[in-house]
């Protein structure tokens, strides 16, 4: 029997997106356990062909090595290395062989900040400030310790709760880290409606960027949301 995560996963990504905001992922591995009020995701579909084809999705020309973990099942990691320089995270949408992921592109750390702070200080001369600490999907991945070995990885359902954020960090007090890695999800049991900015997806190039694709959601007025950096459209060139 499916639990409310995979219901939910099970839809597509732009169906799925908006109901992980004020969610709580926890990652956890032997060093330490972070956790994250999610506050900024992007929604990513299937290939051309499928019945959600999409330009900006890395599924767009179909299943490769690289890309497969977006293929199902749902409730999955799909972690990716982006421009050589750092990790992303996405969390795998639709039925087992249907193409979909959401990307976390933002959080606030609410557990584990001192872990997920050494981390994104590693390689900087200053530390980032509590805002920033996952602003980001590059910095998601490196706060939260992940990378391709995580890449298909299952999604634990933490349970739902009127303050996941409160639950999160129970667990992390109570389990500082566990010898094996693992990353699950607590879900919220909102009494009330969040206020969710809706745009097209930031920094992605051509018809996948363009407002066709409203598929970036946010939480309004949230100081860890990303700057919003719309890609410009690339211009066919035309012989004179």
């Amino acid at each position: 029997m499916s639990n409310p995560l995979e219901e939910l996963l099970s839809a597509t990504a732009p169906a799925a997106a908006p109901a992980l905001l004020g969610a709580v992922l926890v990652r956890s591995d032997p060093e330490a356990t972070v956790a994250l009020r999610l506050s900024e995701v992007e929604a990513y579909g299937g290939p051309t062909g499928s019945d959600l084809p999409d330009p900006g999705a890395h599924t767009y020309r179909g299943r490769t090595a690289r890309n497969a973990s977006m293929f199902g099942p749902p409730a999955h990691l799909y972690v990716y290395f982006t421009y050589g320089l750092h990790h992303a995270l996405n969390l795998v949408c639709r039925p087992d062989g249907q193409a979909g992921g959401c990307l976390i592109r933002s959080g606030e750390v609410v557990a584990g900040e001192d872990a997920a702070r050494r981390r994104r200080s590693a390689h900087r001369i200053t530390e980032p400030p509590h805002a920033g600490l996952a602003r980001g999907p590059g910095n998601v991945a490196q706060a939260l310790a992940l990378d391709r070995s995580d890449d298909g990885a299952p999604l634990r359902y933490l349970g739902s709760s009127p303050d996941p954020v409160l639950a999160a960090q129970r667990l992390v007090a109570e389990n500082p880290g566990y010898p094996k890695p693992w990353t699950g999800l607590y879900l919220p049991d909102r009494a009330g409606q969040l206020n969710i900015v809706t745009t097209a997806r930031t920094g992605v190039s051509g018809e996948g960027g363009t407002d066709a694709f409203p598929w970036r959601f946010a939480l309004e007025h949230d100081p860890t949301v990303s700057a919003y950096r719309k890609a410009a459209v690339k211009k066919r060139r035309t012989r004179s």
